[in-house]
């Protein structure tokens, strides 16, 4: 497939949804200072924020076509675990519906999958659901598929619940847009938010702007997304008690420690935009990247019999994930590989380490 022309100026996101995620998320940022080194510092001006750019000479890759870009064969083949493990849960919207069709009866400006001599067609439940009018707020971190939690009836019984796997999963699901504030272990900004706010330092929590809802607790998150954004309905791997805890954990077990712990970086003032979704391996790797780098992001969850694919492919001339837009540098790329190197070059505060 020849390359998608260049990514245009206005972004995906309706401008009042966005201004109003951005809005959100400045009022939660603070950008952290270094620290003082002598003891004149005290008495100094403080330093000014840093002024986010693009590496020098940086150019946006063209997209690739399920291209593997050299040396990140073993990554995306560890990213992959989850796929069979969770049956699928994750990569495909509620409801999802496909059907083979004759190249005819798709027009040329619609998205859909090519599958030989013949298109397919994919319809899902998402339409007859209720959408928020603004992002779902989730604090949590990209390498923590399982909570502890002790049976009190039972002495000594420990249980595996897993819990922010199976959110990210259900996000997917229910095709929901969410600005995730990532929770990495010693990251400094968000974990004592989360302490201040919910009086727990415990991940996920969810905070529903459109409600007023916020709690701990995966399975109710799951529930309250069910019966808030869907139809009532929990995906079968999200129900199976520790079987699903059991293969969310053999899931990760490809990526171990990635997405898990703080690597020092500059909080830009605007959450990074993606367009990305659990069941893709490509998109998890980008993720792991956000979340060490504790940088807020506004996910556009864009599985199989999304909505947003026909959104996105209208605008672009053609539809892949993940796609990241900078609002902090002005930066619109593709290709997971060249994502989180512009990440780690743009926000880590020693890239080179």
């Amino acid at each position: 497939m020849a390359p998608a022309a260049a990514p245009p100026a206005a972004p995906l996101l309706l401008p009042r949804r966005a201004a109003s995620a951005r809005a959100r998320a400045a009022s939660l940022v603070a950008v952290r200072a270094q620290p003082d080194t002598t003891s004149a510092a005290s008495t100094s001006a403080p330093d000014p924020p840093p002024d986010f750019k693009p590496p020098q000479g940086f150019k946006p890759p063209e997209p690739k076509k399920f291209a593997v870009k050299e040396g990140q064969q073993g990554s995306v083949l560890g990213a992959s675990l989850a796929i069979p493990l969770r049956l699928g849960t994750g990569v495909f919207v509620l409801g999802y519906s496909p059907s083979l069709v004759s190249p005819s009866e798709i027009p040329s400006d619609q998205y859909a999958l090519e599958f030989g001599a013949w298109k397919v067609k994919e319809e899902s439940k998402i339409g007859q659901c209720k959408r928020p009018e603004k992002p779902i707020e989730i604090y949590e971190f990209e390498g923590c598929p399982f909570c502890r939690k002790v049976n009190i009836s039972s002495l000594l019984h420990l249980h595996f619940a897993a819990v922010i796997l199976h959110v990210r999963e259900m996000v997917s699901v229910l095709d929901l847009d969410v600005l995730f504030y990532p929770c990495p272990q010693k990251g400094p900004t968000f974990r004592p938010k989360v302490l201040e706010m919910g009086g727990k330092k415990q991940f996920p929590y969810m905070v529903d702007p459109n409600t007023g809802v916020a709690m701990y607790e995966s399975d109710d998150i799951i529930k309250y997304l069910a019966d808030t954004y869907g139809d009532g309905t929990v995906p079968i791997m999200l129900s199976l008690g520790l079987l699903t805890a059991i293969t969310a954990g053999l899931a990760t077990l490809g990526r171990v420690g990635k997405g898990n712990s703080y690597t020092a970086s500059k909080v830009p003032p605007q959450p990074i935009e993606i367009w990305a979704y659990e069941g893709s391996p490509f998109c998890k790797l980008v993720r792991e990247t956000l979340v060490e780098l504790e940088l807020p992001h506004l996910l556009h969850s864009c599985a199989r019999g999304s909505p947003k694919r026909q959104e996105f492919f209208k605008k672009m001339g053609t539809f892949q994930a993940p796609y990241i837009e900078d609002p902090n540098t002005g930066v619109k790329m593709f290709e997971s590989a060249e994502i989180i190197n512009y990440l780690k070059a743009t926000y880590a505060l020693y890239p080179s380490s």
